[in-house]
C-alpha cells in the first residue's frame, strides 16, 4: 500500500507543478512561477522517496539527498514570497 501512496504523492505534486506553470504562462504572475518550480522540486523529492523506500530499501540510503532536494525545492518559493514584488 505504501508504494501506491508514494506514487500518488509524486503524481499529485507533478500535476500541481504543471498546472501552476501553465497558469504562469497564461497570466504572467511571478508567484505562480515560484510555486510551480517548488512543486517541480517536490516531484523530484517524491521520486527519490520511491527510489529510497521501494526500489532500494536496504542497499542505498537516500535520506541526505532527499533532504537536500526538499531544501532546494523550497528555495524558489521562499524567494518568491520574500523578495518578489507584486
Amino acid at each position: 500500500m505504501a508504494p501506491f501512496i508514494y506514487a500518488l504523492c509524486a503524481l499529485t505534486s507533478m500535476l500541481c507543478s504543471v498546472l501552476l506553470l501553465r497558469g504562469y504562462r497564461r497570466n504572467g504572475y511571478r508567484l505562480l512561477l515560484w510555486s510551480g518550480l517548488c512543486f517541480a522540486g517536490m516531484t523530484i523529492n517524491n521520486l527519490l522517496l520511491i527510489l529510497d523506500r521501494v526500489v532500494f530499501p536496504t542497499e542505498v540510503d537516500l535520506i541526505p539527498l532527499r533532504l537536500w532536494t526538499a531544501l532546494i525545492a523550497l528555495l524558489p518559493l521562499l524567494y518568491g514570497l520574500v523578495w518578489e514584488e507584486e
